[in-house]
């Protein structure tokens, strides 16, 4: 169904209701904490200096006149950090697949192999005059050649980055199910495209910052982080410190898109130097700090064919990546290309499908996950080539789209994946009927006898989020060492207020929220009664963060059958109480009443003073009311949508411009529909700017180019349209919520959306196909070679 009036579920009626977001008091009146408003007594402040060069040896390092200039404490290079446990973990350890993994060091071990990578900090009691300090530091460096072009680091010769492996491969992978040799050798047509997914930042608008204290054998961590229950067994593992010992506490985050679903050098090295100097150190990124060092995303290479009867009717598809690695790993950066392979068939019963990824190791920072990671690369490389594919066998793409579509649910890929629902007919229906394409066709001929060039453009995506299954992602299946379920725990305290603990850990989504309705509906109580606790592995059960779209769909669900446990043991002491059978106890309008006999009931209130008051309690059963869920999905999550995009080019100076934006996604039935749409304009906006405007440049000498926002763009309101949202509902199987990811969903559908968009409109003038950015200056040559 479509959806474009509010809605209420649930026993209390909150779930499905624009409530207003209880995070945004505090954030919109500037009482917000974030790491950078933390000091303790005492604070060292760090400086770190940066190599300035892509790949080298160093040769040696004279801190002595940063030391002696007053105020400073200690200066540590990487042969004092000798006593560190272990070097970063790369957690992907794929059955039967060797991965390279060189030794990444909070501070550079007699090489460096990027710009910007830390050799030295400088601690003082001045957060300025430890940055003047780190400008006397004298490093020098035996350069070595550099090679920056992933293709060409896999040429024989080419300069071998980590000499113990012999090579700058740092892996190969393969995902694969039917014939796709036999697919494309039957195919009429055999679409081949070479597309080129580039790099880009997460950019968030806080930068990164850590601070951490030592204090009687125990650290605390203050991290700018998505995941602080992965961190602290991070720092376990690389400091040798028991794990009970550490307290990792994300405070605020100013986003995060992925870019801080990481355990960086700088939050290890704050915590080795709080613990050797016994004092509080703290660490700021500056935004050419961020921009070098935050792990950058995408950064794929795609050779795509796709093979198609005349009729239209696909045979398979068969991808190969290359992938960026980078020069080191963090914890997880090689698996994030797989990903692209999950998602490779899209919205289509492609009978046959594969995908062969490289990782390759060039002199650049490390590529992670960032807003989508994987999903993105695989939907922009389909969506567009759906549309190339229609016009090589002159059909209309979305003719060819719908003969195309997964229809019967849930549905096993040829790849294994189970699509556990879908209606692609309903949401792409919608869009249409929202957009009127006949009229725009008619407008778009009309304006074209003007000279006045505008296109429309599709994207009818699916995506896998909801990380996820411990089975599917675990070591015995993709390689990914540890669990992968969420954690609740839900208290009512005695006067008959919530406190829910979740092991999620926000940085925009809302979840205070929506997880407050999801407690109240089923506890019969106002949201405003319901505090949700998280970012602090000291309070609530463990948890494993955010991530993957994974906040709802599992860690809700964790939530809801916490409540849902509580729910049960208040059913039985007020059955108890009013002498009826708990099946008969139901939550509405408030309170807990008996069906049929509305003037019997009691107060979530009344139950708490019971429970923490036992004096009358069913046989055998425990004081309070505190309930804890870990909940392992069985199944990933697979949201849906149709995106159309209207563009205007200016063919004189390759200027594009955005006239219309349609959204209608698909993530189930909503918790709260202001959320979601909230996370459709983030994750379009996210999109809009890798498509027009983002890009992370490096030279040859693998010198970033686009360090600041002086040089790397990113949208602003002035180049966004007013978006016109929608929603259909599929319920997932997957979780009694029904529900699935949105987080990334917009970013995911956008970009081959614009530019399907702008071909459409430039396919007069002779322009067939467009690498991202759609830079004036790319969209303006490519103009002027159509017309030659």
């Amino acid at each position: 169904m479509s959806v474009t009036e509010e809605r209420t579920s649930g026993g209390n009626g909150f779930v499905g209701r624009r409530l207003k977001r209880k995070e945004d008091p505090r954030l919109i009146t500037g009482r917000a904490t974030y790491v950078e408003d933390l000091t303790l007594p005492g604070t060292l402040y760090a400086a770190v200096v940066r190599s300035p060069e892509a790949h080298a040896r160093i040769t040696s390092i004279d801190a002595s006149a940063a030391a002696e200039r007053a105020g400073i404490e200690a200066v540590f290079t990487g042969e004092d950090l000798a006593d560190m446990a272990a070097p970063c973990p790369m957690v992907w350890v794929p059955p039967g697949v060797e991965v390279h993994v060189p030794e990444h060091w909070p501070l550079a071990r007699g090489k460096v192999g990027y710009v910007g990578q830390a050799v030295a900090v400088i601690l003082g009691g001045d957060k300025y005059g430890v940055v003047d300090a780190a400008e006397d530091v004298v490093v020098e460096y035996d350069a070595l050649p550099v090679v920056v072009d992933p293709e060409a680091a896999l040429e024989p010769g080419a300069p071998v980055i980590h000499e113990q492996f012999g090579t700058n491969k740092v892996f190969e992978w393969s995902l694969a199910g039917g014939d796709v040799d036999a697919a494309l050798a039957e195919a009429d047509v055999v679409l081949e495209r070479r597309i080129v997914n580039h790099r880009t930042a997460g950019a968030a608008i806080e930068p990164r910052g850590a601070m951490a204290e030592w204090r009687e054998g125990r650290l605390t961590l203050w991290s700018s982080t998505q995941i602080p229950h992965i961190a602290r067994v991070i720092l376990s593992i690389q400091l040798g410190i028991s794990e009970e010992k550490i307290r990792v506490v994300a405070p605020e985050v100013g986003g995060g898109f992925g870019s801080k679903l990481q355990v960086y050098g700088e939050e290890v090295l704050v915590a080795w130097c709080a613990r050797k100097t016994g004092k509080p150190v703290k660490w700021t990124a500056t935004r050419s700090d961020d921009m070098l060092t935050t792990h950058h995303g995408r950064d794929q290479i795609d050779d795509v064919r796709i093979g198609a009867k005349r009729d239209g009717t696909l045979t398979g598809i068969h991808v190969k990546v290359i992938q960026d690695c980078g020069s080191y790993h963090l914890i997880e950066g090689p698996v994030i290309p797989t990903f692209t392979s999950c998602v490779i068939s899209g919205a289509y019963d492609f009978p046959a499908v594969r995908t062969d990824i490289v990782g390759v190791f060039t002199n650049k920072f490390t590529t992670d996950a960032i807003r989508g990671a994987g999903r993105p690369e695989a939907t922009h490389l389909i969506e567009v080539c759906m549309d190339q594919l229609a016009d090589e066998l002159g059909m209309d793409a979305l003719e060819l789209r719908r003969k195309n579509f997964i229809t019967e649910f849930p549905n096993e890929r040829p790849h294994g994946f189970v699509y556990d629902s879908g209606n692609y007919h309903g949401t792409l229906d919608r869009c249409l009927e929202m957009l009127d394409l006949e009229a725009f066709r008619s407008e778009q001929a009309e304006l074209r006898q003007r000279g006045v060039y505008r296109g429309v453009g599709f994207s009818t995506y699916v995506e896998i989020c909801g990380l996820g299954p411990s089975r599917a992602l675990g070591p015995d299946g993709w390689g990914m060492q540890g669990g992968y379920f969420e954690s609740a725990q839900v208290r009512v305290l005695p006067t008959g207020t919530v406190m829910a603990y979740t092991g999620t850990s926000p940085h925009g989504q809302g979840l205070e929220t929506s997880f407050a309705q999801i407690v109240a509906d089923r506890l019969g109580l106002d949201p405003e009664a319901v505090e949700v606790i998280h970012g602090d592995t000291n309070t609530g059960p463990f948890g494993k963060d955010t991530y993957g779209s994974r906040s709802l769909a599992v860690g809700g669900e964790a939530i809801a059958r916490a409540a849902e446990k509580v729910q049960d043991k208040a059913k039985r002491i007020v059955a108890h109480k009013l002498e009826a059978a708990p099946e008969d106890i139901e939550v509405a309008e408030g309170a807990f009443r008996v069906k049929g006999s509305p003037d019997k009931s009691l107060t979530l209130a009344d139950v708490a003073t019971e429970a923490y008051i036992p004096g009358d309690l069913p046989e055998g059963m425990e004081a309070g009311l505190d309930e804890i869920s870990f909940y392992d999905p069985t199944n990933f999550v697979w949201p849906f949508g149709a995106h159309a995009c209207v563009t205007e080019v200016d063919v004189e100076t390759g200027r594009v411009e955005i006239l219309r934006w349609i959204a209608v996604d698909d993530c189930g039935p909503a918790i709260n529909p202001m959320l979601i749409e909230g996370q459709v304009h983030g994750g379009v906006v996210h999109g809009i700017g890798q498509a027009l405007f983002e890009q992370i440049v490096y030279d040859e000498h693998g010198q970033l180019v686009t360090g600041s926002f002086v040089d790397y763009a990113v949208p602003t309101a002035a180049e966004i349209p007013s978006f016109e949202t929608d929603r259909t509902e599929t319920r997932s199987p997957t979780n009694s919520l029904g529900v699935k990811g949105v987080g990334e969903a917009g970013t995911i559908a956008a970009t081959p959306a614009i530019v399907n968009s702008v071909i459409d409109a430039l396919r007069p003038l002779g322009v067939t196909y467009l690498d991202m950015p759609l830079t004036p200056m790319r969209v303006w040559n490519a103009i002027q070679e159509a017309r030659r």
